[in-house]
Formats: structure tokens, sequence, C-alpha cells
């Protein structure tokens, strides 16, 4: 969804010839009515979209559509990218950017939510209170669930995963957000601490979840 005409149709002639098949809509009410009749696979929206924005287009999408959704907008201002995260957008990319870029983007997302998908492909992990079930994409802490987004269930696990031991940002970047990812570390540092609000005790003590300066983060697993 893009009001820009030009954009459109070069990202939907480049997508194409990319394999992909495209539905465009120059309005977040057009698009919506789009995905209700033809649910996407992924879609890639615009913030700044006359009448309701983008921000406003993506928590109507969650409502009945869990399809990966990508930011593509002119506005730097970090509050929109990081508002757009926690509304459950799973990366953004600021124009103007390199088509390739983008397709990188967008095989890479689309590979984890394909690889989100798929039921047995990770064990699930139980770790003292805390219970993580990735075929049933819950998590939950002496018995009582707690909600997470996908990119903050896929962070927990890897952290759970490898429990006592020290992950690099770049490690944690790549396994959650893909090798492809080339955007702002900063999308780290924020899931991790909605994550340490929803799981921590004391969030700005958090005993979960530790800060290894110099290195990047560490599952505790003697808590």
């Amino acid at each position: 969804m893009d009001d820009d005409a030009l954009m459109r149709r070069s990202l939907s002639f480049n997508l194409t010839q990319a394999g992909y098949q495209v539905n465009t809509a120059a309005t977040g009410e057009d698009g919506l009515a789009i995905a209700q009749v033809i649910p996407p696979d992924l879609v890639l929206l615009d913030i700044n979209l006359p009448g309701m924005d983008g921000l406003d287009v993506l928590k109507r999408f969650r409502i009945d559509q869990k399809a990966p959704v990508i930011f593509v907008t002119a506005r730097r201002r970090e509050l929109d990218e990081v508002l757009g995260l926690e509304l459950g957008a799973d990366d953004y990319i600021t124009k103007p950017f390199d088509f390739d870029v983008l397709l990188a983007r967008v095989k890479a997302v689309l590979r984890r939510a394909a690889t989100a998908s798929e039921p047995g492909e990770r064990p699930t992990i139980r770790l003292k209170s805390l219970e993580i079930d990735p075929t049933a994409h819950t998590v939950s802490r002496n018995g009582q669930r707690i909600d997470l987004s996908p990119r903050e269930f896929d962070l927990l696990y890897a952290l759970v995963f490898h429990a006592g031991k020290a992950l690099s940002s770049e490690d944690l970047l790549a396994q959650v957000w893909g090798a492809e990812f080339t955007g702002e570390p900063q999308a780290l540092y924020v899931h991790i601490r909605w994550l340490r609000q929803k799981i921590e005790e004391d969030p700005r003590n958090p005993k979960w979840i530790e800060t290894i300066r110099g290195v990047g983060y560490r599952f505790n697993a003697e808590v």
C-alpha cells in the first residue's frame, strides 16, 4: 500500500519479475478491502497514507490477519519505526532504497514466516517456571499465559534455547531478523525491553535476560 503511483508501479513490476504475485492499493482502506478478498502472504505498507495512515492500517489488519508486514516509508522518525514494530510489523525499510535490499528483506521475512508455521521444527522448552511451545506458539510462566508478538516469541526462544550462553547483538539479529537484515540494531534493543517488561518480575533489574557489556545478551538459566 503506497499513495505514490510511481512507487506502486515500480515495486509491482520488480516484484512480479522476481516471481511474486502482486496486488497494489493507494489507500489503507483499499488495501484492507483487497486483503479481505485475497489474503496476502506479505504486506508492504507505507506509513504516510492519505486518510487512514499506515499505523492505523496495521492495527486493523492485525485484528484478523497474521501475514508479515514490512513498512516501506520515507518517514525516518524513530517513533514511527518503533511503534510500527510494537504493533506487529516484521521489518521496515526507509526510502530511498535499493530494490535488491528490499527483495532480500522480503525473502527473509517470508522464510521466517514459513519456518514459524512448520510444526515440529523446534522442541518445546521447559526451564524452571517458564515453558515455551513453538508448535502452539505460546509462552507461560508458572502456568500463566504470556502474550508475545511473533518477533518477541522468536527472540525469547533464541535466548532460552542458548540459555547460559552470551549471544552477540549480531547473532540475535541474524537468528531472529534474518541474516539479510540491514536495519538498525535499535529494533533488537526495543524488543529486549518489551520482553523484560513481560517476563521479568522487575524489568528495571532483569534476572532472566542479562545484558553482557560489550557482547550482547544472555538468558540466565539459574534464576
